[in-house]
């Protein structure tokens, strides 16, 4: 294994691939080495912005012995095909959400991952940010008694064009065949896995509204609900079209606390916290992003368990929310 790491991007599709390679810049143990894309033009503008070759064969890319670790921010649709790929030549792989567009195809990545002893990671990053941290312990310690409801929002304005200028969000992440979806399917995923981690990972049904304000064949707004055994409900929203605070609120029994990202601190109200009037709870600093906690996994040999997990459980979530919306009624979450 080199030192430091030799890091492949694989595609530039995603708007996050120089965010990435931005990651492994700050990281000491990480050097990108070499792009490939798919798309010639899109691949050689990634490699020059970086100063590094680019690769128009993917397979000549994986049979480079010197090479350690891919970055995969190809399209979703493209996913399975290029991970397992990789991981049969013996390259760590660090992926851009979602995983994949089924959960079989998922569960492949992860079988070839483990066949092959590489280490897999997906980009989940709010799963560490400080507020996450908090709110999940106010909720394992009971604080807010029975947690009964939870909703989280995230949204920007990536598919809003003005007069003078277009929509910032690329037009390949409205191609239903690439894509696979929209709003919920790419910026979704983060209220999905955060609903996971404060309800529960499995809820007993899922619903979905859908909407394309702007026409697109995806959405560019969804708001997702679903069901735990007890009651408790958790609602997701995404959106492509307006730039809001993003929040999370949680409701217990006994009292509820609310984060949004325009305001210093998570409100707190209930018993537990004094009463009816509201009180400021800090927030700690955000733990190690996702890309530097792969790299740990990568020199240690230890498997992401928790993430690996996380991530199919987030792909079966947007993968039944995606069969609600199309079908237009509540459906049994996939065993």
């Amino acid at each position: 294994m080199s030192d430091p790491l030799r890091i492949g991007i694989l595609g530039y599709w995603h708007v996050h691939a120089r965010d990435y390679a931005a990651d492994a810049a700050a990281n000491p143990d990480t050097q990108v080495v070499a792009v490939w894309d798919d798309d010639a033009e899109r691949g050689m503008a990634g490699a020059a912005s970086l100063g590094v070759p680019f690769e128009p064969e993917l397979d000549a890319l994986l049979a480079d012995t010197d090479l350690d670790a891919v970055v995969v921010t190809t399209a979703t649709a493209q996913h399975r095909d290029v991970m397992v790929k990789a991981a049969a030549a013996g390259k760590h792989l660090y992926a851009e959400k979602l995983l994949a567009p089924t959960v079989a195809e998922a569960e492949e990545i992860v079988a070839a991952a483990d066949t092959h002893g590489v280490r897999l990671f997906v980009s989940l990053p709010r799963l560490y940010a400080g507020y996450t941290a908090a709110l999940a312990g106010i909720v394992e310690a009971g604080t807010l008694g029975e947690l009964v409801y939870g909703r989280v929002r995230l949204s920007h304005d990536g598919a809003v064009a003005t007069e003078t200028q277009p929509a910032w969000l690329p037009d390949r992440f409205f191609d239903p065949a690439t894509a696979v979806g929209g709003a919920l399917t790419d910026l979704g995923c983060h209220p999905v896995y955060l609903i996971q981690r404060f309800l529960g990972p499995r809820p007993q049904t899922v619903s979905a509204t859908y909407a394309s304000v702007r026409g697109h064949g995806v959405e560019d707004q969804a708001v997702v609900t679903v069901r735990y055994a007890g009651g408790a409900l958790g609602v997701i929203e995404a959106g492509f079209v307006n730039r809001a605070p993003f929040s999370v609120e949680l409701g217990g029994t006994l009292g509820s606390v609310r984060y949004t990202s325009d305001q210093d601190g998570i409100i707190a109200v209930g018993s537990p916290y004094g009463g009816r009037e509201p009180v400021t709870l800090a927030v700690p600093p955000d733990g190690p992003g996702p890309f530097d906690r792969w790299v740990e996994h990568v020199r240690s040999g230890v498997r992401a368990d928790d993430n690996i997990a996380r991530a199919v459980e987030l792909t079966r979530l947007v993968v039944a929310a995606n069969q609600a919306a199309a079908e237009g009624r509540t459906i049994p979450y996939p065993s």
